[in-house]
């Protein structure tokens, strides 16, 4: 969660470098270039089904392909606090999916912390014009920043849920290594586009590094580091963990892009934790309760 937290923070630099849709197909290849070995069914991995191939696509559409889109235009818009914050979310709108497509009951702690999450939200969107005055020329295009770094939150919360059911009969490496296929195969036609036009002389040797670590990061790191913890660790005491992504993002635009981190901020950050902390602590055991795993 803190790897997520810095490649969403650090994504701003590279959008500054490279067209969003260049970027996310560089970030794909990257991906698949580094888990070829994993595409493989391993000994004793059962065949994939339809019904899994099927899941493999949407999963990757919505968790890869639309949610990079959504998260790298987000960021260019708007700073990497903000995006720490939206992000937070992610619990809160995993829950509100796992009630509205798999029928699971939403707790009234998690209800608050759902309630906690839009909070912050709302109040991050005022936060910038408590700052800054009467100058609301930036307003409308940070307020757009916003609003996509949110879809790129139900898009990671629809890629959960899906998760959920695959990881029943793929490996989590085979998982990581195929939505990676899938999200290159539906980026490759904007790529190549963006790619004919783009001069890459321009790039600098340390933009070329920061690319390769959001790559790797991004699609292979991540992936295998949740899906091995949750083997070892209850998917409700997991989410907790989940605090990270927005404390890395804040830190890393406050220390590393001089973000300025304004009262307002603490106020929505605060909100936004509060709502992670909510959603995800884990409650008292119950037979029938099965916690949904997030990230």
């Amino acid at each position: 969660m803190a790897l997520v937290g810095s490649y969403v923070a650090l994504s701003k630099v590279l959008v500054l470098v490279f067209p969003v849709l260049l970027l996310a197909w560089l970030r794909f290849g990257i991906g698949a270039i580094a888990m070829a070995n994993w595409v493989q069914r391993q000994p004793g991995e059962a065949p994939l089904s339809a019904r899994d191939r099927k899941l493999l696509f949407w999963e990757s559409f919505f968790g890869n392909f639309l949610f990079s889109v959504c998260m790298l235009f987000g960021v260019s818009l708007t700073s990497a606090l903000a995006a720490g914050v939206i992000m937070a979310s992610i619990p809160a709108v995993v829950a509100v999916l796992s009630w509205a497509l798999l029928r699971e009951r939403i707790a009234p702690r998690v209800q608050l912390g759902i309630a906690c999450a839009v909070a912050g939200i709302a109040l991050l969107s005022i936060a910038k014009s408590w700052n800054g005055g009467n100058n609301s020329s930036a307003d409308p295009r940070a307020l757009l920043g916003n609003l996509l770094l949110f879809a790129a939150v139900c898009c990671e919360a629809t890629y959960v849920v899906i998760g959920k059911q695959l990881t029943a009969n793929v490996s989590a490496k085979r998982i990581s290594a195929l939505v990676n296929l899938w999200g290159w195969t539906l980026v490759t036609p904007f790529g190549l586009y963006f790619a004919w036009q783009f001069d890459f002389t321009t790039v600098a040797t340390g933009h070329w590094a920061l690319l390769v670590f959001y790559s790797l990061a991004a699609s292979m790191i991540t992936v295998w580091l949740w899906m091995s913890g949750l083997r070892q660790v209850p998917a409700a005491s997991a989410g907790v963990f989940t605090v990270m992504l927005p404390i890395s993002a804040a830190a890393v635009g406050v220390v590393f892009l001089d973000e300025q981190f304004t009262v307002g901020h603490a106020a929505a950050f605060a909100l936004a934790l509060a709502g992670v902390v909510l959603a995800t602590w884990p409650g008292r055991p119950t037979p029938a309760t099965v916690a949904p795993p997030v990230g």
